[in-house]
């Protein structure tokens, strides 16, 4: 089959990665995959840009699509002409952006749309032939073929040689828990903060270590240092890479305090392919991934749960599995598997 993902986004977060490691796993069974992302902007602030990613992997979809979510109403109808005009057998949307330039390609290939949030199954919204959801509760709300796309986590996410040598190596005391997620009210940081404070009690020797950056950043430190854990709170900046991959196997715990825009709660499976500890919340697919759910949003319940013997036995996603799921929601939706 030939098949293009649409990701109207030039950074290497969010679903960037799981598309790719999807597709990537669709190529390696014989098919002609490529994705196109957001050719506009080559700018990314602090975060990584998808094109290079792409472009090392040979992924990288070049038919002059601007995918932009910023344009107006005449960009968007150029793309879906441009979109129209590609022999493809498969169109795979990821973002809404996406879904409107599919749906008025009057393109004759399969349409699928990934939903990677609740608030994306909009009542609006155009038509598609089937449908990847992050839990099985939003499927059952279709009507269409639909398929589960579990978080897809990369190979490097894997338990460090020698946990307690990292953790000396980036002076952090132990037991090491931490946060990776931006910094924004969803993720409830002032809640870990708080319940840190409780924790320190009985393990004093603890670090807190917060993995992002965001718009309330200052606001967090103030409250560090209004609770007097300047000193065990580390503030280590947005990562990427190898950085990003090198804090979280520090990690002995993570803790998932809210989910953003992704309710496959991927970060949960990456805690478990380092070998972290996972305390989470009771929101979109995280309860499968977390060794511990809070019972209620409170420092106390989080204190309580922290540093336990509590642990899961989950098996991650397997990626060409996956991939082959997904092939086979393509033919059931009306394509072709050869």
């Amino acid at each position: 089959m030939r098949i293009l993902h649409l990701l109207s986004s030039p950074v290497w977060s969010g679903p960037a990665e799981p598309v790719a490691l999807l597709a990537a796993a669709q190529r390696a069974l014989g098919h002609a995959v490529s994705v196109a992302i957001d050719s506009t902007r080559t700018l990314t602030g602090s975060e990584e840009p998808a094109g290079p990613h792409l472009e090392s992997l040979g992924l990288r979809h070049a038919a002059g699509l601007r995918l932009c979510t910023h344009d107006g109403p005449l960009a968007l109808w150029g793309d879906a002409r441009r979109l129209g005009r590609l022999e493809l057998d498969v169109v795979h949307a990821h973002f809404s952006h996406d879904h409107w330039v599919m749906a008025l390609s009057g393109s004759r290939a399969v349409r699928v749309r990934s939903f990677h949030a609740p608030r994306s199954l909009r009542t609006l919204r155009p038509p598609a032939s089937a449908f990847t959801v992050p839990l099985a509760s939003l499927g059952e709300r279709l009507g269409q073929p639909w398929r589960v796309l579990p978080p897809l986590v990369a190979p490097a996410f894997r338990p460090p040689d020698d946990r307690p040598a990292l953790q000396a190596s980036l002076g952090l005391s132990r037991p090491v828990v931490g946060m990776v997620s931006t910094f924004q009210p969803t993720r409830r940081h002032a809640l870990a903060l708080e319940g840190f404070a409780m924790l320190r009690r009985r393990a004093p020797s603890a670090t807190l270590v917060l993995v992002g950056d965001g718009e309330l950043g200052p606001a967090l430190r103030r409250l560090s240092g209004e609770l007097g854990l300047s000193a065990q709170v580390r503030f280590a900046g947005y990562q990427s890479g190898e950085g990003f991959l090198r804090w979280l196997q520090a990690l002995d715990e993570l803790w998932i305090l809210g989910l953003g825009n992704d309710w496959s709660a991927r970060a949960g499976a990456q805690g478990r392919a380092v070998g972290a500890r996972v305390v989470g919340v009771a929101e979109g697919a995280l309860p499968a991934w977390a060794d511990v759910v809070l019972p209620e949003l409170t420092p106390g319940a989080l204190e309580k749960a922290a540093l336990g013997s509590e642990r899961r036995q989950v098996p991650l996603a397997d990626t060409r599995a996956v991939a082959e799921e997904i092939l086979a929601l393509y033919a059931e939706a009306g394509g072709s598997a050869g």
